[in-house]
């Protein structure tokens, strides 16, 4: 059963990446050879030193060129980027909040790791719902419910998780739902319980 959890479960590991000493129209046509939209600057060391992105290469409203013919000189710094051991949630808040499509990918040391995009997020949403149920079940007997878990029943289908049956204590309810939808690839989750005290 396969967890997709942090962006290194779901990103890209062969990322295509420029140096700071790349000319300009070799940036250009990295872009159209990879079909992206920017790509990170490398530093000697391997560390992530900057983003060059399309934006960067355009000119000014004003019609004035780009300031410098190679990557070091366009690109953007400091690079935003997502450690591989993040969680996906973290990387789609980042990208929210920075209005982006990609991130470079950063291995413990600050060397790129990959690159993951919206498109790689979504990927949590292609899990099958046996693989989605079966961990909803192992949450639920093995960390919330160890000695009530057997009433639980839980059935998934196009990603909308289906709790039914009894739990021993009503105040539970709230925690198995909230719980149940952390698995990644819950779209939703509806719950219909009975307790054990009115079953």
């Amino acid at each position: 059963m396969q967890h997709l959890r942090t962006v290194a479960d779901v990103m890209t590991h062969d990322a295509v990446s420029v140096d700071c000493g790349t000319a300009f129209k070799e940036i250009v046509e990295r872009m159209r050879m990879w079909h992206v939209s920017a790509l990170p600057v490398l530093a000697g060391d391997g560390t992530v030193a900057g983003v060059v992105s399309e934006a960067d290469l355009l000119p000014d409203p004003d019609g004035s060129r780009p300031a410098g013919t190679t990557a070091e000189q366009l690109m953007t710094r400091p690079a935003v980027t997502v450690a591989q051991d993040a969680t996906l949630q973290t990387a789609a808040r980042l990208m929210a909040h920075r209005h982006l499509k990609r991130l470079p990918v950063t291995d413990a040391d600050g060397r790129l790791a990959g690159v993951v995009s919206r498109g790689d997020l979504l990927k949590v949403y292609l899990r099958r719902d046996a693989d989605i149920g079966a961990e909803i079940r192992e949450m639920i007997s093995s960390r919330l419910l160890p000695y009530g878990s057997s009433g639980v029943h839980v059935h998934v289908a196009d990603g909308i998780a289906h709790l039914y049956g009894s739990l021993p204590d009503p105040v539970m309810e709230d925690v198995v739902v909230r719980s149940a939808g952390t698995v990644p690839g819950v779209v939703d989750v509806t719950a219909d319980f009975t307790t054990a005290a009115s079953a």
